[in-house]
């Protein structure tokens, strides 16, 4: 697997990451010393989740299978509903979780290439997060090559070859204006003639409410398919953590539109809204393949439910 061994690693980034989401669960503290509860404790913890940015129908959920817990099992402690409450934050992350990323797949059952499809709004750390991804890729010595999809920006195309020539990735690339889907097909015939590892193709960062934008994000997976078998592998979301609520909106209408395999939370480390990967999850059954740890190349980490729940509630 791709991160395997580094198990330390990840619980530290994580754990710094969640700093600012801890902050907003550290109420439990003081709801979970006491040796007894009373049904205050359900209002409290209704009070924690929605600072979260949890969500109301997310945390109704989470709350009603906690009291059916509490009730099957007679529980009468503070400490044991804590307990349940981790468990079932644990098991809501871990709902959609039934395959792993193709690039965590056996050498011997890894597509070659493999394609990346990346999407998401301006502004949400998506071209950013496509470094972090090649940078990660080279590292475990997986070549990878840059499809500069995003051709309605022409300074979209420059930041993704000034981070190429960083990373010694190579870009392809079009004029401003061109046809995506062809940067897209030129990219995935690059990676075949040159035996590339991987093809990571950025696109534009289309506002989710309109639909013709979201139609040549469209046209662009069928390019990929056409020309790749079972292409394309991933189909990944890049999400800002700091949007909160907005950014499980923008999710839903991305993923009517294109099967989503799997979403990057971006900026998690920037925001005490992180309560949102439980709203996500929960409501759209995607699964978080990876999470923004900080602004350096190295800082993205795989996303462990355990992990992240066990980090914001310290």
């Amino acid at each position: 697997m791709w991160w395997r061994g580094d198990s330390k690693e990840i619980q530290k980034k994580t754990k710094n990451a969640v700093a600012k989401t801890r902050s907003k669960f550290d109420l439990l503290s003081t709801i979970f010393t006491k040796q007894d509860f009373d049904d205050s404790i359900w209002d409290d913890l209704e009070e924690v989740l929605i600072s979260a940015d949890v969500g109301l129908p997310t945390t109704e959920y989470i709350l009603e299978k906690v009291r059916q817990n509490v009730r099957e099992k007679r529980v009468e402690s503070s400490t044991a509903v804590r307990e349940l409450l981790r468990n079932e934050l644990i098991e809501i992350l871990d709902i959609p979780l039934g395959r792993v990323p193709t690039w965590d797949f056996p050498e011997e059952e890894l597509p070659h290439p493999f394609a990346i499809l990346v999407v998401g709004v301006n502004g949400a750390g998506k071209t950013t997060s496509i470094a972090k991804l090649a940078f990660a890729f080279e590292e475990r010595g997986i070549s990878c090559i840059l499809a500069a999809a995003d051709t309605f920006r022409a300074a979209a195309v420059e930041q993704i070859k000034i981070w190429g020539e960083r990373l010694g990735v190579r870009v392809i690339s079009h004029e401003s204006g061109s046809d995506p889907s062809s940067v897209a097909f030129d990219a995935i015939a690059a990676a075949k003639a040159t035996d590339i590892d991987a093809v990571i193709v950025d696109t534009a960062g289309r506002l989710h409410n309109q639909s013709n934008l979201m139609d040549e994000l469209k046209k662009i997976k069928r390019v990929i398919h056409r020309n790749l078998p079972n292409a394309p592998h991933e189909t990944l979301l890049i999400l800002d953590a700091t949007t909160g609520q907005n950014g499980l909106q923008q999710a839903k209408i991305f993923s009517d539109y294109v099967d989503l395999t799997g979403i990057i939370l971006a900026k998690l480390d920037g925001t005490a809204r992180g309560g949102i990967a439980f709203a996500i999850v929960s409501e759209l059954k995607i699964p978080i393949y990876l999470i923004g740890t900080g602004e350096s190349l190295e800082d993205l980490s795989p996303f462990s439910p355990e992990v992240f729940v066990d980090a914001i509630l310290n």
